[in-house]
């Protein structure tokens, strides 16, 4: 109830709304003050008004409310593209659950429930998820929205380090029933130890006489790919794609509009190609991501690990030794070449 007022005429009103200079306010618990409807209201229209307003303003305190707000901060707007819209999905299967919760009553052990549910479907979109509210949490802490991050201390689940190598026929069979636009990507990503992303958008501009200028979308770290008759040949079947008349294009992978290719739009690309390389060559596995092309790249790299990190660009050595997964070819006793 609310507490009387100097005027008894306004003892009607509800908690925290007073008269302002031209309209009915509410003062909200921080100090702030909130036009909540013109003095022409009744007072039954004005409790109507100041329900309406508590409702919202509830709904601001709640985790998707702080999820809205770091989606809208600088701090969001200043990642890649690709990742913003993981990060978007990610969101999509944590508000269900999470939502409506005001953030400071989120716990560890809830966070650990969700982490336990959602791994019995997949272990590495549980990790993914609980990244993401992590590192909200920790933008909301450093501003004074939350009090704590309950992630912290919760476990993720352990990965396996992907392993898998591409042999050159697996390679070479995919790539001979492959479009042009999917024929490219397999040859930069490999020859060039490309992320997709850095493929996609990649344009003519960054071709110059010594090679490709990559700056690496992940790491920031800038290259430039030394020209191969092999690079070279992937360029040029660049030029073989098709444009409507009358448009160019900037990109390397392009559409016939000229438009870049999206990575939906690529990696439907990529899958059909797939599945048509298991029919045709039902005796190999196609298994593989496009991100093992880089990986196939690293490895059959000739020189140390730390040359290959050098040529790769990982900020550390042992990023490039999960790249490296060819298997070595080693002598058994008895095979080993006499000094």
């Amino acid at each position: 109830m609310a507490r009387k007022r100097k005027n008894p005429a306004d003892n009607w009103m509800p908690s925290r709304v007073r008269r302002g200079k031209s309209a009915f306010e509410f003062l909200t618990p921080d100090g702030r003050t909130i036009r909540l409807c013109d003095f022409s209201f009744t007072q039954a229209e004005v409790w109507v008004a100041y329900e309406k307003l508590l409702l919202s303003y509830k709904n601001e305190e709640t985790l998707a409310a702080l999820f809205n707000a770091f989606f809208n901060s600088p701090d969001f707007l200043n990642l890649s593209g690709e990742t913003q819209k993981d990060y978007r999905k990610y969101a999509n299967k944590l508000m269900p659950v999470f939502g409506k919760m005001l953030p400071d009553n989120i716990k560890p052990e809830h966070i650990r429930k969700y982490m336990d549910k959602r791994g019995l479907k997949s272990k590495t979109q549980a990790n993914r998820e609980k990244t993401l509210l992590s590192r909200v949490f920790g933008w909301g802490y450093e501003r004074g929205l939350v009090k704590i991050n309950p992630c912290k201390g919760v476990r993720q689940f352990k990965e396996k380090a992907r392993d898998r190598y591409i042999s050159d026929k697996e390679y070479n069979a995919l790539y001979s029933i492959s479009p042009i636009v999917v024929k490219i990507a397999m040859e930069l990503a490999y020859l060039c130890l490309a992320r997709q992303a850095d493929i996609l958008s990649l344009t003519y501009s960054q071709l110059s006489n010594d090679g490709i200028f990559i700056k690496q979308g992940k790491t920031g770290i800038a290259q430039i790919k030394a020209w191969t008759d092999r690079l070279h040949a992937a360029i040029e079947l660049s030029h073989t794609l098709p444009l409507d008349k009358g448009i160019s294009s900037i990109y390397v992978l392009h559409q016939q509009s000229g438009s870049g290719y999206t990575r939906d739009g690529f990696n439907s690309r990529w899958r059909k190609a797939k599945e048509e390389a298991k029919i045709k060559f039902p005796h190999l596995n196609f298994d593989f991501t496009f991100h093992d092309l880089k990986a196939k790249g690293v490895s059959d790299l000739d020189g140390s690990l730390s040359e290959k990190q050098t040529i790769s660009g990982h900020k550390n050595i042992s990023q490039t030794a999960r790249y490296d997964r060819k298997i070595n070819v080693v002598p058994v006793v008895g095979g080993q070449k006499k000094q």
